[in-house]
């Protein structure tokens, strides 16, 4: 009899990013994210990425993957790299990110 090789579960890796616009900038940043997200959630196991919470003084970004390594992939990527370029000048201090 031929028992099937179980592979490990990973469990979802769930995080929010903080972003906080220079004064008179929310909307740039905004507009930047939208464009990014909408790439982002085509990105291999990319179960959400949506922003969650808004205001003139901080956007906050619900991000769900699949594992650890999808993750990584995605800080790897071209549109994260193309984001945080986009974002440079617009933000009052780096974005911040905790896992929840």
């Amino acid at each position: 009899m031929a028992f099937a090789r179980l592979m490990p579960m990973t469990e979802p890796v769930r995080l929010t990013t903080t972003f906080i616009p220079n004064e008179g900038e929310f909307f740039r940043v905004k507009l930047a994210l939208d464009i990014a997200i909408e790439e982002v959630q085509r990105e291999p196991g990319c179960l959400q990425y949506e922003i969650t919470e808004e205001s003139e003084e901080r956007i906050v970004l619900s991000e769900q993957w699949a594992s650890e390594e999808d993750l990584d992939r995605h800080t790897k990527g071209i549109a994260l790299q193309d984001l945080n370029e986009s974002l440079s000048a617009l933000l009052a201090e780096p974005a911040t990110w905790d896992r929840v």
